[in-house]
């Protein structure tokens, strides 16, 4: 394992499990400073002591995206220690409910768009200006085909996704001018929790392991990636414009 990312900070959402826990531990891997963010103190400690035996550093952050204003302290104290950011990683999401939109309840809209689409957008308004005094500010989001099928039954994810695939788009489009690369990336299916839950017909051991996901997620924060407000698909392995 190479150390191309060291003195490097990275910053990675739903990251005590799936393809969060993959990316943020091949971050720490190859060099990274890991800002560990989620619910979930467990996954976080196993999280530390896995990348602690490759030799690097985590910072864990145990808390629910939901709670924005812990977003905007937590974007004061990385400017406090480290006076920047070099990778975002936005990786938690929320499935929600598989139901026709009328039978939506507003609770479980609310949930999901703030957790998909809010807390994306706040984590955006807090972290800005550090990415900014990166020399290569990296940004990735994770979506999901739904974005663009609009599968009956999936609006949830479908409108959440939609969401930050505009966001994510337009604040690229804004940072044009600056040494920021912002891009969406769809891992595709993956053995996650969250996939068994909206396809619990499915046998787990034909998807791929998100550490295999995250092998190749790791690639599109480098400082030398080019592309900006475009969306990767790993299925495909196409870039295509959002």
């Amino acid at each position: 394992m190479t150390n191309d990312l060291e003195g490097r900070v990275a910053l990675v959402t739903g990251a005590s499990r799936g393809i969060g826990y993959h990316l943020a531990r091949r971050l720490g891997e190859r060099g990274a400073h890991v800002i560990a963010v989620a619910r979930t103190v467990g996954g976080l400690e196993d999280l530390d002591d896995e990348i602690k035996a490759a030799g690097g550093q985590t910072t864990l952050v145990p808390v629910d995206l939901t709670d924005f204003d812990a977003l905007d302290r937590l974007g004061a104290a990385i400017f406090e220690r480290w006076k920047k950011l070099d990778i975002l990683v936005g990786n938690a999401g929320m499935l929600g409910v598989l139901s026709p939109l009328g039978h939506i309840s507003p609770k479980d809209f609310e949930k999901v768009m703030a957790v998909n689409v809010t807390a994306n957008w706040r984590l955006i308004r807090s972290l800005d200006p550090l990415l900014r005094q990166s020399d290569a500010g990296r940004a990735l989001f994770l979506t999901a085909v739904q974005a663009q099928t609009r599968t009956a039954f999936w609006g949830l994810q479908s409108i959440s996704k939609s969401a930050v695939e505009a966001m994510v788009k337009t604040w690229a489009n804004e940072s044009l001018q600056t040494a920021m690369k912002i891009n969406l990336a769809d891992p595709g299916p993956t053995r996650t929790g969250l996939r068994a839950k909206a396809m619990p017909g499915e046998t787990p051991e034909n998807l791929p392991h998100p550490a295999e996901i995250a092998d190749e997620l790791v690639e599109l924060v480098n400082a030398d990636v080019y592309r900006t407000g475009e969306l990767f698909d790993r299925v495909s392995g196409e870039w295509t414009s959002v």
